[in-house]
């Protein structure tokens, strides 16, 4: 079977195939060019890719590094800390302590001006004796007898001592009041 086909069609049909050849080439050059530019932005995404990687390994080296700075920051302020209250405590004691010294100084004061004021002077002393060991010095044989119980002598072991009598041998005695005149400075 034959065709016969016009000159008119057979041009009509050549301008089409024409136009169809420069659209598709001009499709092929776009295909090509979107081609490249995906290519191109698939290696960008990859060196981006590889950067961040890069970068987020650093802020994570970076990162741990700041994490022991902070810790050990963090322990050295607990240590400071607990040195400021350990010296906060002592400075306190210290405080109590200088506090109790100025009270014991007023209250010794205090005994000295009544001692001072006491209207008959002394003429002897009563020195306390702990295994024949000077232990203190007494105003009277009651303070003597009193120091003595403070530090655990029994209360009714007490004896008075005859005058002239000889006195036992100190090792023997535990605890011994003895009378001792007091020279006058004047």
């Amino acid at each position: 079977m034959f065709r016969i086909v016009r000159t008119t069609a057979l041009l009509a049909n050549r301008t089409e195939l024409a136009q169809a050849r420069t659209e598709l080439g001009q499709a092929r050059f776009e295909a090509e060019t979107a081609t490249d530019s995906a290519i191109r932005a698939e290696g960008t995404a990859e060196v981006l890719a590889d950067q961040l990687r890069r970068v987020k390994r650093d802020a994570d080296v970076e990162f741990e590094g700041m994490r022991a700075v902070l810790r050990q920051a963090t322990a050295e302020r607990d240590a400071a800390r607990e040195e400021r209250d350990a010296a906060h405590a002592e400075v306190e004691e210290a405080r109590a302590q200088v506090l109790l010294d100025a009270e014991d100084r007023v209250a010794l004061r205090a005994l000295l001006r009544i001692a001072r004021k006491s209207a008959a002077p002394a003429d002897r002393v009563y020195v306390l004796f702990h295994r024949g060991q000077f232990h203190s010095v007494h105003t009277s044989v009651d303070g003597a007898e009193a120091a003595a119980e403070a530090e655990g002598a029994p209360r009714d072991g007490w004896t008075s001592h005859v005058p002239g009598a000889a006195l036992p041998p100190a090792c023997e005695v535990v605890w011994r009041v003895q009378p001792l005149p007091l020279c006058d400075a004047r």
